[in-house]
């Protein structure tokens, strides 16, 4: 999977994890502890995906040697071809 959809759906979970903590009763402060421990875990993800893309991209990269000119060939016009009209038909 690449990073950027990684990172898109991670993103996607922390939101979730958010409306979820939102919506959910303060009686039960077990779960929101462990509601807050997912969403911690899920951002310590991104931030890992975050890494590993950024040393990717410089260790990626290529020394370039100059670009070759292209060289321009002309076409050669096609001949025209003559097409058979109505009015020939006729005679």
């Amino acid at each position: 999977m690449k990073a950027t959809k990684a990172l898109k759906r991670l993103t996607h979970v922390e939101d979730l994890l958010s409306d979820v903590m939102e919506r959910y009763s303060a009686d039960a402060p077990e779960i929101r502890q462990q509601l807050l421990d997912a969403k911690a875990a899920v951002g310590r993800a991104k931030d890992a995906v975050k890494l590993q893309a950024s040393s990717e991209k410089k260790s990626g990269r290529k020394k370039v040697g100059p670009k070759k000119a292209a060289v321009k060939v002309r076409r050669t016009k096609a001949a025209k071809k003559q097409r058979t009209a109505k009015r020939d038909y006729e005679k």
